[in-house]
């Protein structure tokens, strides 16, 4: 039986309007960003990689790494590269004498695969039948399960709709996110706003810049492309592709859905959304996600 291409919505996507747009999901269209990692990735992870002697610095290094810092936003897969890393480093937790593991296993499996879901790692475990990654994916799956049973009746940010009723006709749009794609479908169902997109593009179907990438590239031109996010990532996905970006700035997420309905997305429509417009949004954006830590 011949695998199912899990990028075949976004490959036969054909554009209807003059316009596309990508948005993210988890932190800019929804606050979902504080709950999901706070309530779920974070305890999940404590548990499942027995880090309850180090707790304090494991919530720590993992809010850093995935709401506060440069890597905001990052698939789960490297998050937990980036927190065992930092931990490792960390001088109160090497006195407390806590195994913190490498995870070459996971790491080598990231850097060879593109779709990092849990799809394509329990093909990666039935395969090899790798303990480590065996480990990653069970830890992975419970996220899930976490997520699924507390991240409940989080609305859209304020905004949102509005500028969804904004673009609509005049842009296509789709998902373009890091998450799991049944979470996503779950999300953007529970609230009435996945009528909006013409796909909904999580993890499985590839990195952010893919889905630009088969979604867009060559349909669409630059400069009728735009990316609205809340991390680098989303940014870094859009310079890929040559398109435009809007960033939804961290703990400023109304004020940055009120610039778009009042200002951006009017001049995006207009064709009036120029790169020095641009510049000084992604300025004022980047002045809110440090590289470093606050205790190195």
């Amino acid at each position: 039986m011949a695998a199912t291409d899990a990028q075949a919505p976004l490959k036969r996507f054909e554009p209807t309007c003059e316009y596309f747009v990508g948005i993210d999901s988890d932190g800019c269209a929804f606050d979902t960003m504080e709950p999901k990692h706070k309530e779920c990735f974070c305890p999940t992870t404590v548990w499942k990689w027995d880090l309850a002697a180090v707790s304090k610095y494991a919530r720590e290094a993992w809010d850093f790494v995935n709401l506060y810092s440069t890597t905001r936003g990052c698939n789960r897969f490297h998050a937990l590269q980036h927190v065992m890393d930092l931990l490792r480093e960390r001088k109160e937790v090497r006195a407390r004498g806590v195994h913190i593991p490498e995870l070459a296993e996971l790491k080598a499996w990231t850097e060879r695969e593109t779709k990092l879901g849990n799809p394509a790692l329990e093909a990666e475990v039935a395969r090899t039948g790798n303990p480590e990654l065996a480990q990653c994916l069970d830890w992975s799956t419970t996220i899930n399960e976490m997520v699924a049973k507390i991240v409940r009746n989080v609305p859209p940010f304020p905004g949102v709709r509005e500028s969804l009723a904004l673009l609509e006709g005049k842009a296509d749009m789709i998902v373009v996110s890091a998450t799991p794609g049944e979470a996503l479908e779950r999300e953007w169902e529970e609230h009435g706003v996945a009528r909006y997109m013409a796909v909904i593009a999580g993890q499985e179907m590839g990195k952010k810049s893919e889905h630009l990438a088969l979604a867009a590239g060559g349909k669409v031109p630059p400069e009728k492309i735009l990316m609205i996010g809340d991390a680098p990532g989303d940014m870094k996905a859009a310079r890929a592709n040559h398109a435009l970006f809007y960033p939804i700035n961290p703990g400023h997420e109304e004020a940055s859905w009120a610039r778009f309905v009042e200002e951006a997305g009017p001049k995006f429509l207009a064709g009036q959304y120029t790169r020095e417009y641009e510049a000084a949004l992604v300025a004022e954006f980047e002045t809110m996600l440090p590289e470093k830590p606050p205790w190195v």
